[in-house]
């Protein structure tokens, strides 16, 4: 369902379990950068209506994600700011191919990457996390982000065949796991 070709590691989970403040301030930027690549999307392809009314469904649900995770920081008394972000997302975009439509098909499939590992990574949580209330929000968050996977793969079949984008989402699917393999020692939600 994920077309991801790895599962997290379980240092990634101790990540986790040292750092979780860090994590949910992450957390919250990885939303707001979510709502960003769909936005940039929805101005890239404006004249694709079945693209842009998907993409303002997607802006949507991270933005109300993100104050979500606000909100949650507030709760426990965690400053939100800035981070050092992970290199995840910055090497999975510079697979992105430079030329359209390919360019097209890359920057969709890249976030469908990226919303898959966070589904995999939120359902680690919901079944690992110790406090239960963080657990139940991250089985709140599962749904969305493999359903937002599924828009980003069916939108990218609007850019070229579908055996040459099962192909490409498998050549990305292989380097992400490559990517997550190699890991980070800041604590992220893609680290």
């Amino acid at each position: 369902m994920l077309n991801l070709h790895s599962a997290s590691p379980e240092r990634w989970l101790k990540q986790v379990d040292e750092n979780l403040a860090e994590v949910l301030i992450d957390h919250a930027h990885c939303e707001k950068k979510a709502a960003g690549t769909a936005m940039n999307l929805l101005f890239a392809y404006v004249d694709n209506e079945e693209l842009c009314r998907e993409m303002t469904t997607i802006v949507n649900e991270e933005l109300e994600h993100f104050h979500l995770v606000i909100d949650i920081l507030k709760q426990r008394g965690i400053e939100f700011r800035r981070l050092k972000p992970s290199q995840y997302g910055r090497r999975l975009n510079d697979l992105v191919r430079k030329q359209e439509p390919q360019r097209a098909i890359d920057r969709l499939l890249v976030a469908g990457l990226i919303e898959a590992r966070s589904c995999e990574r939120f359902g680690l949580l919901r079944e690992n996390l110790e406090d239960k209330e963080l657990a139940e929000f991250y089985d709140s968050l599962f749904e969305s982000e493999a359903r937002h996977h599924t828009t980003y793969v069916r939108l990218a079949k609007m850019f070229g065949d579908d055996a040459a984008i099962r192909e490409r989402l498998d050549e990305l699917a292989e380097e992400e796991a490559k990517i997550i393999a190699g890991g980070e020692d800041l604590p992220r939600v893609h680290s």
